[in-house]
């Protein structure tokens, strides 16, 4: 007869991260020129670097269905964790999975060109999230009607108030139909 699949179930994992770990090295003194550095080579002098562990051997999972916030102090490592599950950065250690389409909203109109018009920057950021031409004309409207842009759709985004900016970009990456949305606000907390 028929083969049917099962439905998915609502405990499947969305996000699974194993043992994640990333860290940067932060350097004492800032050289800025070529010659800054030819001269610590010759005489040598070279950078010395503090090791910035902004991740360490972190785990967790989320269901599909569920919401995760993340709440620490700045510098905590937030906003890095969230990178590396939307795969902006590579972990040091450890592994992430993701389960599905994402739309990371980590800073404010990442990917926006403030030379385009709203228009053509939701059309953009519509096919850097995989869309294509029709789904995004389909859901045009809709885009600007939530943002309450309308009137302002043929404006370029570098005359956008900082509000109209992140109305815009919110409204555009709902609108992409994600399985996961990272949302990064900043100042002390970032969530799945």
């Amino acid at each position: 007869m028929f083969d049917l699949q099962k439905p998915k179930q609502p405990s499947e994992n969305a996000i699974i991260v194993e043992n994640v770990s990333k860290h940067f090295r932060i350097p004492h003194e800032k050289k800025t020129k070529l010659f800054e550095h030819i001269k610590g080579a010759i005489t040598g002098t070279t950078s010395s670097y503090e090791e910035f562990w902004a991740v360490k051997d972190v785990s967790f999972t989320v269901k599909r269905g569920e919401t995760l916030g993340i709440i620490g102090e700045n510098g905590s490592g937030k906003s890095t964790l969230l990178k590396i599950i939307a795969s902006v950065f590579t972990p040091d250690s450890g592994t992430v999975k993701v389960n599905g389409r994402i739309a990371p909203f980590l800073e404010l109109g990442v990917g926006f060109n403030p030379e385009l018009t709203a228009e053509d920057n939701v059309r953009l950021y519509g096919a850097i999230m995989g869309m294509s031409a029709k789904e995004m004309e389909d859901k045009f409207e809709e885009i600007f009607e939530f943002a309450e842009l309308s009137r302002f759709r043929n404006m370029k985004l570098k005359n956008f108030s900082s509000g109209m900016y992140a109305r815009l970009a919110f409204a555009t990456a709902v609108a992409t139909d994600p399985d996961i949305l990272l949302i990064d606000e900043g100042a002390g907390c970032g969530g799945i």
